[in-house]
């Protein structure tokens, strides 16, 4: 079974999504059937992934799907309930609702609404259920897009992840939020947690970063470059517009594997 299951986390603003796209294209390349999972609330992974319109609106969140949720929780979300499955049937999901562009499969969580991330509702309940088997029970490489307080993992999916990789930038406030993802990460049973740093400027931007990451192993560098802004205005993807972005994500990929 191919082991390649990441999550990848980080401040809004960090280019975290724009990591998880390129990642996702990396392995696409190599011929293997992946799925890029957008499980943050801002849900722009199909723009990063440089998806047309028109792809990119077939993509429903998975926790607005209603009449989903209901037929296999037993439960409506938003309704009264005091019994549903927390164990849901999920296998033919990736199937039904992936939408494909350039040999990547995006599949969208959306956002629990009732009590935040933790509730036990019958959204999240379908949510984590579908993170499981995607992580625990698919041979497919998996990349989670996360937000940074992780929202949708559990423990059990959380450990089954082959790596947590957060992104940061320069600058102290990126520092501390990986930090915080780290603690979080580690309390859920992570065993390998990573950074990666992104819009290096120069040697002084990284030398800052390692000077601040303390046990935290850095696996590589993105350098600054305006073509990852301007591709992200032309809705194109990063990864295949900018070739420095690409190289520096393949030899963060040939680290993680290696």
């Amino acid at each position: 079974m191919t082991r390649n299951k990441y999550a990848v986390s980080g401040k809004g603003g960090v280019g975290k999504s724009t990591f998880a796209a390129a990642l996702a294209y990396v392995y696409a390349e190599k011929g293997l059937r992946v799925y890029a999972i957008d499980a943050d609330p801002d849900g722009n992974l199909a723009a990063a992934l440089g998806f047309p319109p028109e792809l990119a609106g077939q993509v429903r969140p998975i926790a607005e799907m209603a009449d989903l949720i209901e037929e296999r929780t037993g439960a409506r979300p938003g309704e009264r309930a005091t019994f549903f499955r927390l164990n849901p049937r999920v296998q033919d999901i990736p199937e039904r609702f992936a939408v494909e562009h350039g040999g990547v499969r995006l599949l969208r969580m959306g956002t629990v609404s009732a009590g935040g991330g933790g509730c036990v509702c019958p959204e999240s309940a379908l949510l984590r259920a579908l993170l499981a088997h995607l992580t625990l029970q698919r041979e497919e490489v998996v990349i989670l897009d996360m937000e940074a307080g992780i929202e949708h993992l559990g423990r059990g999916t959380a450990s089954a992840v082959d790596a947590f990789i957060v992104v940061l930038e320069p600058g102290l406030r990126s520092i501390q939020t990986a930090m915080t993802i780290r603690a979080l990460a580690a309390d859920l049973g992570v065993r390998s947690i990573y950074a990666v740093a992104n819009k290096i400027r120069n040697d002084q931007d990284l030398e800052f970063l390692q000077g601040h990451l303390d046990e935290l192993p850095l696996l590589g560098a993105i350098p600054w470059d305006e073509a990852i802004i301007e591709a992200d205005m032309q809705g194109r993807s990063a990864y295949h517009a900018v070739p420095r972005l690409a190289a520096a994500v393949r030899e963060i990929a040939s680290r993680l594997e290696g």
